[in-house]
Formats: structure tokens, C-alpha cells, sequence
């Protein structure tokens, strides 16, 4: 009988261990997981990606304005690729969207859409004034 007292000790003090283990290797993997996230990985590396709004719409078709005026490494090719008319379409794209919301927009997603378009368009000319031959050259 004394044997069998001893036995559940052991299943108690092996459990014990074990649960200290899972803890451990737990905690090992989390501290991973904390240290991969501050490194901003993004939807191909497992990242979240961001809840959709108009903000990131807007952000997301700039960016696309921005890489296609050069100001932005094209991400296929890994340097800058100047593509005026892609850089117009996308401008006019944010244009056409300020014209179908208008008067449906809250007051900072209105100043936020023209401040970008402003932006972008003075971007855009000062972009295609550096591209021209100088007029001595």
C-alpha cells in the first residue's frame, strides 16, 4: 500500500513539472510573438492587417500617387519607376471620390481628402517640371 502512496507523488511531482514546462515554453513563445510584432511584419509575414476606413483608402491610393511619381521605390522593381499618367490616374482617382462623397464625409475626412489632393497635385506638377529637358540644355 505504501507503493501505491508513493505513485501518485510521483504523477503529481512529474504533472508539476510538466505544467512548469508548458509555462515556460509558453511564455518563450510569447515573448517571441511580442518581439515579432514590434518589428511591424506585415499580412505576408502574418501581420493583422488594418481595419478598413476611409482614412486608409485615401492613404493607400497617395501611396500608390507617391510610388508612381518616383517619390516612393516601386515595390515590384525596388527603385524608383516615374510613371506620370499611372500618378494622374491615381490623383484623379481621389478626385472623383471627393466629388461622389461630397456632403456625405465628416468634417476632418473632408479636410483630410483635399489637404491630400492638394498635396499630391502640387507633387505631381513639381514631379513633372523636374522630369522637363531644360530649356538650355
Amino acid at each position: 500500500m505504501s507503493s501505491e502512496q508513493e505513485e501518485p507523488k510521483i504523477v503529481v511531482d512529474e504533472d508539476w513539472k510538466s505544467r512548469v514546462q508548458a509555462e515556460r515554453a509558453a511564455a518563450k513563445a510569447d515573448a517571441k510573438a511580442a518581439a515579432a510584432s514590434d518589428e511591424e511584419p506585415g499580412p505576408a509575414a502574418g501581420g493583422r492587417l488594418p481595419p478598413a476606413s476611409f482614412e486608409l483608402l485615401l492613404s493607400t491610393l497617395a501611396a500608390q500617387a507617391l510610388t508612381a511619381m518616383g517619390k516612393l521605390p516601386d515595390p515590384i522593381q525596388g527603385h524608383a519607376v516615374v510613371r506620370p499618367d499611372l500618378a494622374q490616374h491615381y490623383i484623379d482617382l481621389l478626385g472623383m471620390l471627393e466629388q461622389k462623397t461630397k456632403g456625405n464625409l465628416t468634417r476632418d475626412e473632408a479636410e483630410m481628402l483635399d489637404a491630400l489632393l492638394h498635396q499630391l497635385r502640387m507633387t505631381f506638377v513639381s514631379t513633372r517640371k523636374e522630369s522637363e529637358p531644360k530649356a538650355g540644355s
